[in-house]
């Protein structure tokens, strides 16, 4: 079974605020998953680690064209 991660610890990965996860969660802003157990509000490991690897971009100082 997956591991289940509070908000906190969420927020604390993410860099954000738990209000900011709320916000997501209520606007839908993100396509992060969350569970509700009971009224808590938990996040799967697996899904927070392709949340994070999907946001992932590499920059190159390089112009166009050039190699």
């Amino acid at each position: 079974m997956d591991n289940l991660l509070t908000p906190i610890e969420v927020s604390d990965l993410l860099g954000v605020t738990i209000g900011t996860l709320s916000v997501w969660r209520c606007k839908g802003s993100y396509p992060l998953p969350y569970v509700k157990v009971g009224r808590r509000v938990m996040y799967k490991a697996t899904d927070v680690r392709s949340f994070i690897d999907k946001r992932r971009f590499f920059h190159s100082d390089l112009a166009v064209g050039e190699v």
